[in-house]
């Protein structure tokens, strides 16, 4: 399994990332980094639009949701059922949000070890014949950021993107009728999630939180997009 998620999503994964670093000014590998992100993301676009649109129909259907839990409170089945009738009705798969994660996920995980081997010399022996070989990774970026070296200013700055992300979804979440339980979660994770990013991206190498940045700057701008159209 291995040697096929190596094949298939991390070996050219690391292949575009090297090429992209060959043909952008500056042989700039965090350059590579974002612009191979902002790709994949464009690909997902139609999947995470309609996801979002979906998670937002959800929520516009909390009242009667409510209402139906309230109606049945003492017959599970009975409540299942009109809730389900009540997502046929508006068209809604309260799945569909789950399908580009799943999606996404093993293409992350490839575009995360792309990026780590990247730095290390001895992994330019993975490049396809058609790949130039750069010889080695300049691991300068942007003239001062070193992609392979902590900076703890960018995981400060990627906590707070995630806050601002985080606070966006969750003003989907907290609209009349909306599930206290689930108020009451989103509260926790706003403030929760970023302080998570910021000390895990606190030992991260700076190349890693150029796409963490570049992922979460991005889905600020696709969920605007979703809600707004």
């Amino acid at each position: 399994m291995i040697s096929i998620f190596n094949e298939i999503l991390f070996r050219p994964l690391f292949n575009i990332t090297v090429f992209l670093y060959d043909i952008l000014p500056w042989n700039d590998f965090g350059l590579a980094i974002i612009v191979l992100t902002v790709i994949i993301k464009f690909i997902f676009l139609p999947l995470t639009t309609k996801s979002i649109r979906s998670q937002k129909k959800l929520s516009q259907l909390n009242p009667q949701i409510q209402q139906i839990k309230e109606k049945y409170k003492n017959n599970p089945k009975a409540q299942s059922e009109a809730t389900l009738a009540l997502y046929r009705e508006n068209g809604i798969n309260p799945l569909s949000g789950c399908l580009p994660l799943l999606i996404q996920i093993p293409i992350l995980i490839g575009l995360y070890q792309a990026f780590i081997v990247g730095l290390k010399p001895e992994s330019l022996g993975m490049l396809y014949g058609f790949v130039k070989n750069p010889g080695a990774i300049n691991q300068t970026s942007f003239w001062f950021i070193d992609i392979g070296s902590k900076m703890p200013v960018l995981a400060i700055l990627a906590g707070g993107l995630q806050f601002l992300q985080a606070k966006k979804s969750s003003a989907q979440t907290q609209g009349p009728g909306a599930v206290p339980e689930m108020k009451a979660l989103n509260s926790q994770m706003l403030y929760f999630f970023p302080i998570m990013v910021i000390v895990i991206g606190w030992n991260l190498p700076a190349g890693l939180l150029l796409y963490w940045l570049t992922t979460t700057a991005f889905s600020i701008v696709e969920q605007t997009y979703a809600q707004r159209s």
